[in-house]
């Protein structure tokens, strides 16, 4: 049995430009090197899509289950046909009946992450409203997949060469921001994100930056008194905990004069806090990390991008970061539990890295 790791890969929106972008990276033949991935959708849209993208000669194997990528099989991309009926295709259009496939795609997907058949997943980008149903009352895959997990904390984290960025706060209105955030909740989260640096990425000091949540970080209580009545208090208590956490930090200047590049990882206190200047600089190769999960789900930083589906436009970069994301990120966990379990094998681990 083939030990390459296994990429599930879920569709997303159908309408979308999901199919579009999971085309264009397992065109690629190098792909083939580092994993075998498993397209969770069904041929008759990827032959739609094959058409709009000129890649008529990229060809899945059908599969029924990911046992069956065996010997030649790993060199392919794979295709489990997840529904037996005709769904028709119109890409830009948004729609209720879509969602119901992201979902199937979704779920089935899961499943198989879940009980171990697939090493991890990929997400394409769903609608967030299409998609609610009795199966899926979630803001967002992040949320679904912590429930599916039986996680009590997860961490959005948005991760790139040059920049990480997790949220306290995820897919809640602006208007509950304040009174969702805790010392509790913020120490949570910090205890995930240098968890995940020291595992998943092999950090092995993590520093990490905590932005206020006012402008100016309040001014010292001028302007709010959340950083000081919840911030602080939480930061002083990670480093308790020997997380090297500082700040609060003022989110525009942080960002502006470059101070992330002196740190790890930073925390923001919510969503737009820290995706807009991530997303500012890091867009084209930014990854979507949940973090904090006992198995590994990585997708691109964007959205289901309904203006140019169908049309060839899509770039397909940031979910081909997001699928060698993956693969990082389950080698290490991996090597990781092998030193737990055999410290003597980080001898062979250094030699080999040499």
């Amino acid at each position: 049995m083939s030990e390459k790791i296994k990429i599930g890969i879920s569709i997303g929106d159908i309408n979308g430009i999901g199919l579009e972008i999971i085309l264009k990276t397992l065109a690629d033949s190098h792909i083939y090197d580092y994993c075998t991935p498993i397209v969770y959708g069904h041929t008759k849209l990827a032959s739609f899509y094959r058409r709009t993208t000129s890649l008529d000669e990229l060809n899945f194997v059908v599969i029924d289950h990911p046992g069956e990528v065996i010997g030649k099989k790993d060199r392919k991309p794979n295709m489990i046909n997840c529904w037996e009926e005709d769904v028709k295709v119109e890409p830009g259009v948004v729609n209720a009946t879509v969602g119901k496939y992201s979902f199937i795609s979704l779920e089935r997907a899961t499943n198989d992450l879940i009980s171990g058949e697939i090493d991890a997943l990929v997400t394409a980008p769903i609608n967030k409203d299409n998609i609610q149903s009795d199966q899926f009352n979630f803001p967002g895959h992040t949320e679904y997949l912590q429930e599916r997990d039986g996680a009590a904390e997860s961490l959005m984290f948005l991760v790139s060469d040059t920049l990480r960025v997790g949220v306290v706060t995820g897919h809640i209105p602006i208007v509950k921001v304040a009174e969702s955030i805790t010392v509790e909740k913020i120490l949570a989260k910090l205890k995930l994100m240098d968890h995940s640096l020291r595992n998943d990425f092999w950090i092995r000091k993590p520093k990490i930056a905590v932005l206020g949540l006012n402008p100016h970080a309040s001014d010292n209580g001028l302007i709010g008194d959340e950083e000081q009545k919840v911030i602080i208090p939480a930061i002083e208590e990670a480093r308790n905990n020997d997380i090297l956490a500082f700040g609060p930090y003022p989110a525009d200047g942080f960002f502006a004069n470059g101070t992330y590049l002196q740190f790890d990882a930073v925390l923001a206190m919510y969503h737009d806090q820290g995706l807009i200047p991530f997303k500012q600089i890091a867009f084209e190769s930014g990854v979507n990390f949940t973090a904090g999960l006992n198995f590994v789900r990585t997708s691109p930083d964007h959205g289901t991008a309904y203006d140019i589906a169908g049309k060839n436009l899509a770039s397909e970069i940031s979910f081909r970061e997001a699928l060698f994301t993956a693969i990082h990120i389950v080698k290490h966990r991996r090597e990781t539990l092998e030193l737990h379990e055999n410290p003597l094998a980080i001898t062979k681990l250094s030699r080999d890295r040499d």
